[in-house]
Parts: C-alpha cells; structure tokens; sequence
C-alpha cells in the first residue's frame, strides 16, 4: 500500500523514495554477506526480479552479525571487507545498498558506502549510535526493539531528527511473546506511521524463533508471504525480506547461514511480488472509489 500523505519521504540513491505516497519498495538480500561473488550473483538476480514486478529495490546484506546467539556462529567478513563488497555491489548493479552498524566507531566508514544505516532492533535505544547515525545526514533505519511497545518508537525517532536529519525510517520486526518466540501486532503499523516516517515491515525477522535452536535461532519460513500479505493489506511503505537461493545450506566451514530458517527463498519472491501487487492494486482502487479525487 502506498503511504498516507502524513508520512515524509525518505529520498535513497538509485531514485528510490519510500514513503510519501511512492510505490511500495523492497528491501532485501542475504542476511550475511558471505562473498564478493555470491552477493553480486544475488543482487543481479533480485534486481532482475523487483524490476520485472516494477517494484524500487535496496540490496540488503550485513558486513557483520554482531549478535549471532553462538560465538562460532558465522558473523560475515567484517566492516572492511564486507564495505569493499558491498561497494563493488553499488558499481556493477546501480542499487543503493544497506547494512547494519552496531558501533559508532563504524559509523564513518559505513556511511562513506552505504545509501541507508541501519541500526538492529537490539541497539534501538542507543542513543550515541543513533546519533552518530542521524549526523551522517544519510536515511536512517531503525528495527523496533522486540522489547518496545510500538508508541516507544517516537523517542527514538526525536533522537535521530534532533540532528537535523529528517530522513529516519522505522520498522517493525515483532516482539518478544514469552521464550524464543516473536508475535506480530499489527496494530504497531499506524501507530509508528503517525510519527510522520515510513513505516517498513521485516516479514523474516517476524518469524524468527530467537535462540529457539539452542546455538542459534530458528525460524517458521513457511509464514513469511502469509504475514507480507498482512502488512500490505494493514498499510506499509516498504517490505523488508532477507532472501537467499539456498537459505538451509551451510558455509563452506560447516557452519550455519545467519537466520536460513527465516530467510524468504529467492525462487518464491516472483509470485510473492505478483500477490502483493495485487493487494496494492487493490487497495488503489477502493480509495479511488471513496475519495474520486484522489
């Protein structure tokens, strides 16, 4: 659904706009970067896809997973190679491209590459991070704590915006429903459109089991496009999806991806975009038919 007039645009690189009325945009990739030549096969292949469906599109993938719940667990190849990479990403494909910090320190060097910081749910409340953040003058996108209600958000957005920035974009992940659970309150949505910023839904994170493998988290794939489906239907200005060609193997090491069992397959995302389009459409036509003047 496209965003009520009451949300600011947020202008990223590469002519994408989330929020402000624009089309609804997609942001995705692989939850880690694990290559140079798996990230530019991958961003190749959704930049094919989302520009197929029409549909703006930000290459996700982070340099580091600095909370992975195993200290063996693969994290990524790190704030310099991973930049290096994600840079390469930019010049062969033309997509703006985003990743987490988890640092002030790494503020800097990821705002000389990436279009849009993004600050994990875990980390939504510091403030020096946000900050640091916010003075970049790049768009900036907050993950809700799973520990936050979702009309806690505002402090966050104040925090951001006193910089001067304006450009902060805020999404829903789900929140902590007991042990090694997530539940999504759709409710969320509205509530933190109303602070002005485009509102983005992370339909992987959402079912998300947190821990729920012991040494790492497990997840409920087979929910992802029923709770997309949701979300546009309830009101978003962007998808979030971390998306992988093979999301259950392993590294070359043994070791596990970061969050496959929630990782949308890449060869689902075609039909997904087709159903969404649809309820877009949709929901444009009904407003057409209350408001003519639109």
């Amino acid at each position: 659904m496209t965003a009520e007039p009451r949300t600011r645009p947020v202008q990223v690189a590469g002519g994408v706009v989330i929020g402000g009325g624009a089309p609804l945009a997609l942001i995705g990739g692989p939850c880690a970067i694990e290559d140079e030549r798996h990230a530019l096969m991958m961003a190749e292949r959704l930049r094919r896809i989302t520009g197929d469906a029409k549909v703006p599109f930000i290459y996700k993938s982070s340099y580091d997973k600095a909370n992975r719940s195993s200290v063996h667990s693969y994290r990524g190849p790190g704030l310099k190679e991973g930049l290096r990479i994600l840079e390469r990403v930019k010049e062969v494909t033309g997509l703006p491209v985003l990743s987490d910090v988890h640092d002030v320190s790494e503020v800097g060097p990821a705002a000389e590459v990436l279009d849009v910081l993004q600050v994990p749910a875990f980390l939504c409340r510091q403030t020096d991070l946000l900050l640091a953040c916010g003075g970049t003058r790049k768009p900036v996108n907050v993950k809700k704590g799973q520990f936050l209600a979702p009309q806690d958000m505002r402090n966050v957005v104040e925090k951001i915006r006193s910089t001067g920035n304006e450009a902060v974009l805020l999404t829903e992940r789900g929140a902590s429903f007991g042990y090694n659970n997530l539940v999504v309150d759709f409710r969320g949505l509205p509530i933190m459109r109303g602070f002005g910023c485009p509102v983005i839904f992370d339909a992987t994170h959402a079912v998300q089991l947190p821990g729920g493998a012991g040494d790492r988290s497990g997840g409920e794939r087979q929910y992802v496009q029923a709770l997309a489906r949701a979300a546009v239907a309830v009101g978003v200005d962007a998808l979030f999806m971390e998306i992988h060609e093979d999301p259950d193997r392993t590294m070359p090491d043994g070791r596990r991806l970061s969050d496959g069992p929630n990782m949308l397959r890449l060869d689902d995302l075609p039909r997904l975009l087709e159903e969404i389009g649809a309820i877009v459409s949709g929901l444009t036509t009904v407003s057409r038919l209350r408001d003519p003047a639109r």
